[in-house]
C-alpha cells in the first residue's frame, strides 16, 4: 500500500509507502506493479534499474533521453539524502519549463515518479547516498540529452552553499534550457 500525491507538474507523483515498524525494525513494500499503476492511473512497465552511489556534494544532471528513447523513472533513495530535481520538457505542457525540487531520503522512503518528457538530476546532501531509479525504457547513448544544472532561466535553487560541489566534466558541458527550447 502506498499514499500517492500528484505534484504541481502534471503526471509527476510523490509516493509514500506504509511502513510497519516495531522494536525489531521495519517492513514496507517498496514496489507493487498493480498498486503503482492504479495509483498513478496509467500502465507503466519498468525494464531497467539504475543504481548510483554518490559522495556529498555530487550533482548529477540534468539528464533526459530523447524521442522514442524517453524514460519514465521511479526514484528511491536507499541510503542517505538527496535534493531531487525534475524539469518539465514537454513542449505542449502547461508547466513546460517549470521545475520541482524536493528532498528524498532513506528515512522517510518517499519515491518520486517522473513521467517521460522530464529532465532529472540530484544533489547528494548526506555524506553519501545510494539512489535507485527504475526506468520504463532502455538507455540509449545516442539519444541522451541534458541541461545545465545552473541554467539562469530555470533558476533552480540548489542547496550548494552548504556543500562543495562535484560535477562531472560531461555535465559541466551541457547546454542551456534556451538551446533545448528552440530545438525541434
Amino acid at each position: 500500500m502506498i499514499k500517492v500525491t500528484e505534484t504541481k507538474l502534471k503526471g509527476c507523483f510523490v509516493l509514500e509507502p506504509i511502513i510497519h515498524e516495531d522494536e525489531r525494525g521495519y517492513f514496507f513494500e517498496s514496489f507493487n506493479q498493480n498498486d503503482f499503476c492504479n495509483a498513478i492511473g496509467q500502465e507503466i512497465t519498468f525494464v531497467q534499474d539504475n543504481h548510483s552511489l554518490s559522495k556529498k556534494g555530487v550533482l548529477r544532471g540534468l539528464h533526459f533521453q530523447k524521442g522514442h528513447h524517453a524514460q519514465a523513472k521511479l526514484v528511491s533513495v536507499l541510503q542517505g539524502r538527496i535534493q531531487d530535481v525534475v524539469v518539465d520538457l514537454r513542449k505542449d505542457s502547461a508547466t513546460f519549463g517549470q521545475h520541482l525540487s524536493m528532498e528524498l531520503d532513506s528515512e522517510n522512503k518517499r519515491q518520486l515518479f517522473i513521467p517521460r518528457g522530464f529532465a532529472h538530476g540530484f544533489l547528494t546532501l548526506s555524506e553519501s547516498a545510494q539512489v535507485l531509479y527504475k526506468c520504463d525504457n532502455y538507455y540509449f547513448r545516442d539519444m541522451e540529452g541534458g541541461i545545465r544544472f545552473d541554467d539562469n532561466e530555470l533558476s533552480i535553487d540548489w542547496d550548494i552553499e552548504s556543500v562543495e560541489l562535484s560535477i562531472s566534466h560531461k555535465d559541466s558541458q551541457l547546454s542551456s534550457f534556451e538551446v533545448f527550447r528552440f530545438k525541434k
